[in-house]
């Protein structure tokens, strides 16, 4: 006979003992309408929601894993994205080995790896910060960087203005009124720290977002392998 959760009202296999959603017990009648055998042992045992998540070890795993990702991702660029995504999928997999049922929703898997993301994302906008800083104020690379960031946005205006011109989407002398008015605030110590700021702030936020989708993924998988037996 086919029954229903009565938490998630989802189905649940002939059988089971576990609801396959949200981890919550079930009660399984034989034939003759009575409890079957044996499952008061198993319900005295202290059976965890598969959909929440106790954060003590949940975050125990996730500072483990986001203090080396976080650092390592300040320098990595790019790649930094995928390492946070396996970073969030490692803590999931360690979170669950000691819950009981053994594996978590989907749900839950993202909120883990949210928090690992907003730890990690924290210590690489720290990280990429001081870094600068020890450049240009302990290596004393100051005229350097401002060479660089000179070049990069005489470049962002060019374009900008290039992409005015094909577009023919505005007037011309606004357009170049504008954009020189952009490149000096941009040119100077305001402009030049509050756009380095804006891109570390993006760059963290791309970093929690790729680690809850690899702490989703990672509930998924270990959902897949661990499911309560039937």
């Amino acid at each position: 006979m086919e029954i229903s959760c009565t938490r998630c009202h989802q189905t649940v296999p002939t059988g089971s003992c576990y609801c396959p959603v949200c981890g919550l017990p079930q009660l399984v009648y034989s034939a003759d309408g009575s409890p079957g055998p044996g499952q008061p042992d198993r319900w005295n045992e202290a059976v965890r929601d598969a959909a929440s998540v106790e954060w003590k070890p949940a975050l125990r795993s996730a500072v483990m894993l986001a203090i080396p990702a976080g650092l390592l991702c300040a320098f990595l660029g790019i790649a930094g994205l995928l390492l946070m995504g396996i970073s969030g999928a490692w803590a999931v997999s360690l979170y669950v080995r000691s819950q009981r049922p053994s594996w978590i929703t989907i749900g839950a898997g993202a909120r883990i790896g949210l928090a690992l993301g907003l730890i990690a994302g924290w210590l690489a906008f720290a990280a990429s910060g001081a870094a600068l800083f020890v450049e240009r104020y302990g290596l004393h690379q100051d005229a350097q960087i401002d060479q660089e960031w000179k070049a990069f946005v005489d470049l962002d205006t060019q374009i900008t203005r290039r992409i005015a011109a094909w577009t023919g989407s505005a007037d011309p002398v606004a357009v170049q009124a504008v954009s020189s008015q952009t490149e000096m605030w941009m040119l100077s110590p305001e402009g030049h720290a509050s756009t380095v700021a804006a891109n570390f702030a993006w760059a963290s936020f791309l970093l929690a977002v790729f680690a809850t989708l690899g702490g989703a993924l990672g509930a998924r998988v270990q959902a897949r392998k661990r499911r309560p037996e039937i």
